[in-house]
Parts: C-alpha cells; sequence; structure tokens
C-alpha cells in the first residue's frame, strides 16, 4: 500500500527538529505531499514524528494516476492548492476532531485540493 501525506501547517513556530524532518522528506512548503511506501520503515517514521503537521492516509492506484494526471510530481512532490471550500474539520487538532494525523478518508481532502 500507498500512503499520501500532505503538509497543512506552515513554516512559522515550529521546532528545528520537525523542520529538518519536513525538509529531508521534501515537503518544506505548506500543501507540499509525498507518496511514502507502507514498507518503507525509516519515511514512515519520519511521517508518524511530523503526524501534528500533516496528514496521511491509504490511497489507491486510481488516485496516483488522477494526481499525476492533473498535478504532475516535481522531484517527487506534489504542490497542491488549499482545499476547496476550505477545511470541513478544524486543521489544528489531531484526527477525531481535526484534519491532522492518519487519516481512512483521505482521497476526499486531497480531492479538493487537486
Amino acid at each position: 500500500m500507498v500512503y499520501f501525506v500532505v503538509r497543512i501547517a506552515g513554516q512559522v513556530k515550529n521546532k528545528k527538529k520537525d523542520n529538518e524532518t519536513l525538509k529531508r522528506l521534501k515537503m518544506e512548503k505548506k500543501f507540499a505531499s509525498i507518496l511514502v511506501e507502507e514498507d518503507d520503515v525509516v519515511r514512515m517514521g519520519m511521517v508518524k514524528a511530523v503526524a501534528h503537521m500533516v496528514a496521511f492516509g491509504k490511497v489507491s492506484k486510481d488516485f496516483i494516476s488522477e494526481l499525476n494526471e492533473k498535478r504532475p510530481a516535481k522531484n517527487g512532490v506534489y504542490f497542491l492548492h488549499p482545499a476547496r471550500g476550505g477545511f470541513k474539520k478544524s486543521s489544528r487538532l489531531p484526527t477525531p476532531k481535526g484534519i491532522l494525523g492518519k487519516h481512512d478518508d483521505i482521497v476526499k481532502l486531497a480531492g479538493r485540493m487537486l
């Protein structure tokens, strides 16, 4: 399986460790996104370390092909728009009440950002 990771938090008031982790993931800008293989232990560990700044979830091959069609990757990074219609939940809270962290319906959020 493949995880789709989207950076939600901006660049201001972050810890240096978090900024360095996001830089190593090539997600330096807000709404930058990447694809990470589930069995890539190192990169998944980095994603879980910055889960309070990103939204991520499993995606299908159909979604990946649509993503490549609408927003081709530049060096493995997809740059998305802010979500059309805004975020339905708070963008500052973790998963149960907000959009940060792991999601089952990341495709809906990413679909509004294409």
